[in-house]
C-alpha cells in the first residue's frame, strides 16, 4: 500500500522519531543492553528508574522488532501528512503518556501472578497509530490470494500483528495499551484533539530533522505554492477539459489527500485520471517531479 511520496517529505516528527528509534537501538545493541530496557513493576514502582522509561521508549529489543517498527512508524507518517506536524506532535505526545500510565497499571495488576518483564520500544506511538488508520484511510484495492480475500490494508495490519505478538505476553500488554491511547485520542479525551503546541516546536522538530531535497518547510505560504505549482503542472499536462468527469468521491479524495497530496490537486488529478485512483497517484507524483 502505497503510503504517500517517499522519503520524509513534510513529515519531521516522524523523521526524528525514526532517526532516534534506529540510532538508541543500535547504541544500546552494541553495548548488549537492548534487551534489558523493558519496563518491570520494579523499575516503574519500588525503584523508579526513569532513565529506563525514557530509553525503553525509543529502543526495540531485537532486529526483527526494529525491522517491523521502523516500517510501521515510517509508513504512518501519512498522518503527520494529513494532519499537520504540531497536531502530529501532540497525538505522539499523547499516545506515550497515555501508554506509559495503561503500563504502569498493567504491571500492577499482574505483579502477583509473574515477574512479567514489557518489550521495549515506541509500541504506544505505532499501536495507536492504528486507530487512525482503521477508520480515516479508505481501501483502495481489493486481491485475491489463494482464495482469500485481501485490501491493500492487509499488509500493514499483518505486520502490525507480527510485532504485536513477537514476545507474546511482553509485547501483548503495551501494544494493547497503545490501542487504548489510541482510542482515547480518537474519543477526544480532555479535549485533547483542539490541543496545538507553540509554533516553535513544530520549527524544532523542521531544524532538528536535516532536511532532504525531497522535504518541505512547514510553513503554509510554501505549502500554497507548492500546491498551485502542482496544480499548474496537473493542468499543463493533462488538459483542463473537465465537463464529461463524474465529480471524485470522497473516499478517493481522502485517500490522496491521505498520501500527503493537497485536497485541490487531488480532486483535479481524479477528474483526470476519470476517478481512477492509482492513474490519479501517477498523475501527482509526476506532476510534482517538475
Amino acid at each position: 500500500m502505497n503510503g504517500g511520496p517517499s522519503g520524509f517529505h513534510n513529515a519531521p516528527v516522524t523523521r526524528t522519531f525514526v532517526i532516534a528509534c534506529a540510532l538508541l537501538t543500535i547504541i544500546f545493541g552494541v553495548r548488549g543492553r537492548s534487551a534489558n530496557l523493558g519496563l518491570s513493576y520494579e523499575d516503574v514502582i519500588q525503584r523508579l528508574r526513569f532513565w529506563k522509561v525514557i530509553a525503553s521508549i525509543f529502543t526495540f529489543s531485537s532486529t526483527p522488532e526494529l525491522i517491523f517498527g521502523l516500517y510501521l512508524l515510517y509508513y504512518f507518517r501519512l498522518f503527520e501528512r494529513q494532519i499537520g506536524s504540531n497536531k502530529y506532535s501532540v497525538f505522539v505526545l499523547f499516545s506515550l503518556l497515555a501508554s506509559l500510565l495503561f503500563e504502569i497499571l498493567a504491571l500492577m495488576i499482574l505483579r502477583d501472578q509473574t515477574s512479567i518483564v514489557l518489550v521495549s520500544g515506541p509500541y504506544s506511538l505505532i499501536f495507536s497509530s492504528f486507530i487512525p488508520f482503521y477508520f480515516d484511510i479508505p481501501v483502495s484495492s481489493r486481491l485475491r490470494i489463494f482464495g482469500i480475500s485481501f485490501t491493500d490494508k492487509s499488509f500493514i495490519y499483518l505486520a502490525g500483528l507480527q510485532l504485536l505478538l513477537s514476545s507474546w505476553k511482553r509485547s501483548l500488554v503495551p501494544g494493547i495499551c497503545g490501542i487504548f491511547s489510541g482510542s482515547l485520542y480518537r474519543l477526544n479525551a480532555l479535549g485533547v484533539r483542539s490541543i496545538k503546541f507553540p509554533h516553535f516546536i513544530a520549527q524544532f522538530f523542521s531544524r532538528l530533522s536535516w532536511s532532504t531535497p525531497g522535504s518541505l518547510p512547514l510553513r503554509g505560504d510554501n505549502v500554497t505554492s507548492v500546491s498551485a505549482h502542482a496544480n499548474r503542472n496537473l493542468e499543463r499536462n493533462f488538459g483542463s477539459s473537465v465537463s464529461s468527469v463524474p465529480e471524485p468521491t470522497e473516499s478517493s479524495v481522502a485517500t490522496l489527500v491521505s498520501m500527503g497530496f493537497d485536497d485541490n490537486s487531488a480532486r483535479l488529478a481524479l477528474v483526470r485520471a476519470r476517478n481512477d485512483i492509482n492513474v490519479a497517484t501517477n498523475f501527482l507524483i509526476e506532476a510534482q517531479s517538475h
